[in-house]
């Protein structure tokens, strides 16, 4: 069973009691770092944020129904305070608690229930996943103009491949023609940076405002994904929720990397890339 799934049957079925990432991983069968990337991949949403979410959502209902106590629901909403449940219910929704006892549920965007027949059906949507080689990379230096993005809010990443690739050939101390996006510093609210590069001899030369990812001697398996590169997400989705928990690899705590070789075509988007995943 796919361990998204796990994971939104233990959240719904436990949300209003004690609950951490460790739990729900534990639930899911997988590792937490495994969850943290499998759920965003399916879901568009970080675990951890729809999970507040959802407390936030179920608060915001029992308020719209009259119920007297702000405090008493924050607290099963599991904030230690009024003011934290206001400052986490202002930015979920835009409001306070007491708008929103006043006036109801109007015009707020609530976090409804995410299926597990609906990830179900993604499932079947999945491209086929060719089994992966195995690599064991030597280390790498990796430079290039570097964003931060939530798992929701990624659309920004084509501009940034724009952006950087007038810079390809001339960068000093480049090695090779081969791109690279660097996924890596991710975090367990969906936030990771995304990082345009090539491989580097050194930093030296290379503009200030840049990222420099190290890349650390480290196995990996690499699948390729041959359609259309909009539809990268679906490739990883099949990974993480898929070829991963039926594997028996675990995967490693490491940046995960998208490899841009020359038969890509950025004109077209078509030509394919290489998808490597860390592993233990």
């Amino acid at each position: 069973m796919n361990p998204v799934r796990k994971a939104l049957w233990y959240i719904e079925s436990h949300f209003a009691g004690e609950m951490s990432l460790d739990a729900i991983a534990d639930a899911a069968g997988v590792s937490r770092f495994h969850l943290s990337r499998a759920f965003p991949a399916a879901t568009g949403r970080p675990v951890t944020g729809y999970l507040r979410g959802r407390r936030l959502t179920e608060a915001a209902r029992a308020l719209a129904g009259g119920a007297p106590d702000i405090l008493a629901i924050a607290l099963e909403a599991g904030y230690g305070s009024h003011e934290a449940f206001t400052r986490a219910f202002r930015d979920q929704f835009g409001t306070t608690p007491e708008l929103v006892r006043a006036r109801g549920l109007d015009n707020l965007d609530l976090v409804r229930p995410i299926l597990m027949d609906d990830i179900l059906i993604d499932e079947k949507r999945l491209p086929p996943l060719a089994p992966p080689r195995f690599v064991q990379h030597e280390p790498m230096l990796i430079a290039g103009p570097g964003e931060r993005y939530s798992c929701e809010g990624s659309a920004g990443i084509p501009a940034q491949w724009q952006r950087f690739v007038p810079h390809l050939g001339s960068i000093g101390g480049q090695i090779g023609n081969v791109a690279y996006g660097v996924i890596c510093n991710a975090d367990d609210d969906g936030h990771f940076e995304y990082v345009c590069g090539v491989e580097v001899g050194d930093f030296a030369r290379v503009p200030r405002e840049w990222s420099r990812v190290r890349i650390a001697p480290q196995k990996y398996a690499v699948f390729t994904h041959g359609e259309h590169i909009s539809t990268l997400r679906n490739t990883m989705a099949a990974i993480w929720g898929q070829w991963l928990p039926q594997s028996g690899h675990e995967p490693a705590d490491a940046p995960t990397l998208e490899r841009y070789d020359e038969r890509f075509d950025g004109a077209t988007g078509l030509g394919g890339v290489e998808i490597w995943i860390p592993i233990r």
